[in-house]
């Protein structure tokens, strides 16, 4: 699972997730995206299910490029525990993402073996997500 190796601090703040994603709202890399719709938190474990179920789908042929890395810590309280004595320790790690980041894209495979692959992969994430093509530059021949 995706984790950074080594970090500043071990515990963050919540923070917020207001507005749009400016940075990595297009597709960079490949020829078709899942594009988040709303914001949210994306666990290190979603994105690898999501990664498996695409990778699996379109049979390792075609190449898959995963946009967005867990580096929030969550940190938990153990259960049963009084309140007080101070904030939990890191349990898991998180991407937050804003409504319009692309969070994979893949190219090699024919758009349907596409929208199947991330409509699979959609449904292991925890924000709502759409299927977009990339848009070729066109140039006016006259």
């Amino acid at each position: 699972m995706l984790s950074p190796k080594r970090v500043k601090f071990r515990k963050m703040f919540k923070g917020r997730m207001t507005g749009l994603s400016h940075r990595g709202s297009e597709i960079s890399f490949g020829h078709f995206g899942l594009m988040a719709l709303e914001p949210g938190w994306v666990s290190a474990r979603q994105i690898e299910a999501a990664r498996v179920a695409l990778t699996r789908h379109i049979k390792r042929g075609g190449k898959v490029w995963i946009r967005i890395f867990p580096d929030k810590p969550i940190t938990k309280k153990p259960a049963e525990t009084r309140m007080g004595k101070g904030k939990g320790s890191p349990e898991l790690w998180v991407a937050v993402v804003k409504p319009g980041r692309m969070m994979f894209e893949l190219e090699g495979v024919t758009r349907e073996v596409a929208e199947t692959a991330f409509a699979l992969a959609a449904a292991k994430l925890s924000v709502k997500s759409k299927f977009v093509v990339r848009e070729e530059a066109h140039t006016d021949e006259a």
